[in-house]
């Protein structure tokens, strides 16, 4: 017969626990480890010589093999008649002075402050099945009634979220000081499906003379790891919840593959408790080719390079795996404003608990290889981070790409797998970077940089908009400023009205982009579709091209640019009505979701007939080119001799021509 009960409120029933005894016989029941596992948490905070209170003791050995050691002042109690008359027993010869009594820990018959410790094992976890709560509570009042002043309520515990934050609740009312273990769990070759996947955790919650006004909220892996002090309840809640989920995904992976599955981890720093690294974890699909020693790899992208498309997209993240033949590849991102030595130190940091992430049957004794583009960490350095109202945090950071030059970035962390903005860098005495051996770099202070005015990234949407003569354009959203100010720089005759909600945006793009507005570059404050609306309604003023390059704040929509506002039928149609017959509508589009994308396409469709796309290599960029008239392979012409026209023009006259090839941007040009 199962010993299991029936209903979760079992679990605090006098009842169910005296028929658990009697039919559990002489075996001891363990729950959640036994001394061997908790020796050392236990050792910590319980003192041999402090007077112990082994609350719901069952008939657990932990109480006799913490008398064997030398804790000789243990009082174990427990609701269970028969399971205190066969602990007595049992102990009688051997241990005559370790007893067992009969009671109700939520009506205990001792005096106040008569015990310096309280042990629990599994207890709360019981009692707090009871719906409401109210026999925990009254248990953990009778506690700590019991306990004197400095003393220690020590409690093993899965911590499912309503018994933890019932307890941590609790004890930040009465002012005690609240501490938090997460036991490291043991990794085996052996684990299967059957083994349990949740941590065991320790509450150790102490008692002060006087309320702590400020509650004290400490984190910590395993039982000497560097304490975390948090701010809220919330905040310790929130630890649990994370390592709970870390090692259900841990069982998972050791005990399984998914090549659809793309599981993360983020791995925190053990003195800060900020997060230091993401794990990715990649797996080749069970038809692939992947030869015998090839089961496990770690690979590190390189720092500044954690937004291209082969890292940060599930596609890119697939191809990487095939390419690197790996049954299991585990891709390792570093984040921002954390410092990191060298290869060889970021893979000793990680070299610990990477077996956590083994594929099935993987010995734990096999050396995991690294693998890295060009052997080196990349660099990156963080010059500005802020928070805007309607932004959120942002960043501004340098970065070394995979071509050797140096970038100035935008970032809002919100969304920390797309770039905003990108400009690149030279030394202020030279006009170009030099680009240097990669092994040897020695990277330039920030003083020394700039902006170089010429540049704008491959993925840019401006270099297929800067074919077309234009005299006036509108671009919705502002980011770093490359986009308006390359067309004023470079495009002759040009007018440029930029529409860029966030005023911290537009600082960030004069301080860190050089980003100079003028007569020909105007920057309206305000809200893009606002301004379409105002516009529309007001008539009498059209452009040769609008440009949305706006991205989204909530990146788990599908679709990281632009909001999903700024593609209804409705805002499209003013679009349109704003354009010159020869205008053209631009749309820059990053859509990981198939479906939204269709979506998307079929509207734009709707009102532009005419639409060629460009596919941005490497990245998830899509720049559509609408037409409000006429097919789009009847553009496809005209496109390509006003590229000529403009190539011209921009190599004319201008002292500071930027290096375009224009009729290389136009070959990949797609009818949608």
């Amino acid at each position: 017969m199962s010993l299991l009960p029936r209903t979760a409120e079992e679990f605090s029933s006098a009842e169910y626990w005296e028929r658990f005894f009697k039919k559990r016989g002489e075996k001891s029941f363990e729950w959640y480890g036994d001394y061997n596992k908790l020796c050392g948490v236990l050792h910590k905070y319980i003192k041999m010589q402090d007077k112990v209170l082994v609350v719901g003791c069952g008939n657990s050995e932990l109480s006799e093999q913490l008398h064997d050691v030398g804790y000789k002042h243990l009082t174990n109690i427990d609701i269970s008649e028969t399971v205190v008359s066969h602990m007595n027993q049992r102990n009688a010869e051997r241990r005559p002075d370790l007893k067992f009594q009969q009671v109700d820990a939520t009506q205990m018959p001792y005096q106040d402050a008569c015990y310096q410790a309280a042990l629990d094992k599994g207890t709360l976890d019981a009692m707090a099945s009871e719906e409401g709560g109210d026999l925990a509570r009254n248990m953990l009042t009778e506690v700590g009634r019991v306990l004197s002043v400095g003393g220690r309520y020590v409690c093993i515990t899965l911590a499912q979220e309503s018994v933890i934050r019932l307890a941590v609740e609790h004890f930040v009312q009465l002012g005690w000081a609240v501490r938090l273990h997460c036991l490291q769990e043991e990794t085996s070759a052996e684990e299967d499906e059957d083994s349990f996947a949740l941590p065991v955790f320790v509450l150790v919650c102490t008692k002060f003379r006087q309320p702590m006004p400020t509650p004290i909220l400490e984190f910590c892996l395993g039982e000497d790891g560097a304490l975390n002090r948090l701010a809220l309840a919330a905040d310790l809640l929130a630890a649990v919840r994370e390592r709970q989920a870390y090692s259900v995904l841990r069982k998972r992976l050791r005990t399984r593959t998914d090549a659809d599955a793309d599981s993360s981890l983020t791995l925190c720093h053990a003195k800060t408790g900020l997060p230091r690294y993401t794990l990715t974890v990649q797996d080749s699909p069970p038809t692939a080719k992947v030869p015998r020693f090839n089961r496990f790899a770690i690979f590190i992208v390189p720092q500044g390079s954690e937004t291209a498309w082969l890292y940060s997209s599930s596609e890119g993240r697939r191809q990487l795996a095939a390419s690197a033949n790996f049954r299991r590849l585990v891709i390792v991102a570093m984040h921002r404003n954390q410092e990191y030595a060298d290869m060889q130190a970021v893979q000793s940091e990680l070299s610990p608990m990477v077996m956590d992430l083994a594929p099935p049957g993987m010995p734990d004794n096999q050396q995991v290889p690294f693998l890295s583009v060009g052997g080196d960490l990349g660099w990156r350095e963080e010059v500005s981070r802020g928070v805007s109202e309607h932004s959120g945090e942002f960043c501004v950071e340098n970065v070394r790409g995979e071509d050797g030059e140096l970038y100035r970035r935008l970032v809002f962390l919100s969304n920390a797998a797309l770039v905003q903005s990108e400009s690149r860098l030279v030394s202020a005495n030279s006009s170009h970077h030099k680009k240097k051996n990669k092994k040897k770099i020695k990277q330039p202070p920030s003083s020394s940089l700039s902006v170089h005015s010429g540049f704008l990234c491959c993925a840019h949407p401006a270099k297929n908009l800067s074919v077309y003569a234009m005299v006036s354009v509108l671009v919705i959203g502002l980011g770093g400023g490359g986009l308006p100010q390359f067309l004023r720089d470079f495009v002759p005759g040009v007018s440029v009205e930029v529409v860029e909600l966030d005023p911290v945006v537009l600082e960030v793009a004069k301080e860190w982009f050089h980003f100079r507005p003028d007569d020909h570059l105007t920057v309206t404050l305000g809200d893009g579709l606002e301004r379409i609306c105002t516009l529309e309604k007001d008539g009498g003023r059209l452009f040769d091209a609008i440009m949305f390059d706006v991205d989204n704040k909530d990146s788990t929509l599908g679709m990281s640019c632009p909001p999903a506002a700024f593609v209804e039928s409705s805002i499209l149609h003013k679009v349109s009505s704003l354009l010159t017959p020869r205008g053209i509508f631009i749309l820059n589009l990053v859509c990981r979701d198939s479906a939204l994308r269709k979506d998307v396409l079929e509207r734009v469709s709707g009102v532009f007939p005419a639409i060629l796309s460009r596919k941005i290599d490497g990245e998830v960029n899509e720049v559509l080119l609408c037409r409000r008239q006429g097919e789009g392979i009847g553009v496809l012409p005209s496109l390509k001799q006003a590229g000529h026209d403009l190539q011209r023009a921009l190599h004319s006259g201008v002292t500071r021509s930027p290096k375009i090839d224009i009729a290389e941007l136009l070959k990949d040009m797609k009818v949608v």
